[in-house]
């Protein structure tokens, strides 16, 4: 399999320094921004194929003489190397009802771990196929439990249980995303709920996914949710990346 990089840019180019994608015998996996570069890229990668090479670069304009118009210049890496496995954040979401399991099904194609998690087994048993469910009594301690840079969204039946669970979650200073959902008044009820408690409720996103659209279909919500996560945790480790670098 060669591993074709993006390793500079200069200019406007579809894709960042780091983005992958890995050519093999079958199709393609990854993408390193698509158009005639990507083109380019999988016909060299599996030139080496069939030649045996190991290595490659490839200095290409973004011009009008290969049609993709960016305007930059894009050097790319070609090696033997297949994708390098990597820990992908894990999204907690507690409460099964149409919310919940919309964001779980919305959340399936991202590069992050799922668990959906309720008490109720009835609901769990709706989530979509392939969905990772946990039934358990004590959701709080699965907040307790979870892995630094972890996304917790909470949007159970119960607001006294999004409130303990929400209170869990900022009492922890590791967590990428902590979301729940509701309104301005149920934001403003936590405000003070978290304050008797010693907490700071400003890390607490919500309405979640209320920046998008006043929209209240599951599946909207999900999706403006899943958009609103997504761009926090790539952040969040974006941030991580350049720290451990510098």
């Amino acid at each position: 399999m060669i591993r074709v990089r993006v390793v500079s840019v200069k200019g406007s180019a579809p894709r960042e320094v780091g983005a992958e994608m890995f050519v093999g015998v079958g199709r393609p996996e990854g993408t390193i921004g698509g158009g005639q570069l990507e083109y380019m890229a999988i016909d060299r990668a599996r030139q080496m194929l069939a030649k045996g090479e190991t290595e490659a670069r490839m200095d290409v304009p973004l011009g009008p003489e290969i049609g993709q118009c960016c305007g930059g210049r894009v050097v790319l890496q070609l090696d033997r190397s297949g994708p390098t496995p990597e820990e992908q954040p894990e999204v907690l979401i507690f409460g099964a009802g149409h919310v919940g399991r919309a964001l779980a099904l919305a959340l399936q194609p991202l590069p992050v771990r799922v668990r959906l998690i309720d008490a109720r087994p009835e609901e769990l048993d709706l989530a979509a196929p392939g969905v990772a469910t946990v039934l358990t009594p004590l959701p709080e301690a699965l907040v307790r439990d979870a892995a630094p840079g972890s996304a917790v969204v909470i949007l159970t039946h119960d607001h006294a249980l999004d409130f303990l669970l929400a209170a869990e979650a900022l009492a922890r200073t590791d967590l990428a995303y902590v979301g729940m959902i509701g309104s301005a008044t149920k934001r403003a009820q936590f405000a003070r709920f978290a304050r008797d408690r010693g907490l700071d409720p400003a890390p607490l996103t919500s309405p979640i996914g209320a920046g998008f659209s006043p929209d209240k279909r599951p599946e909207v919500i999900a999706a403006y949710t899943a958009a609103e996560l997504i761009a926090r945790l790539t952040a969040t480790i974006s941030s991580k990346k350049q720290t451990c670098n510098s």
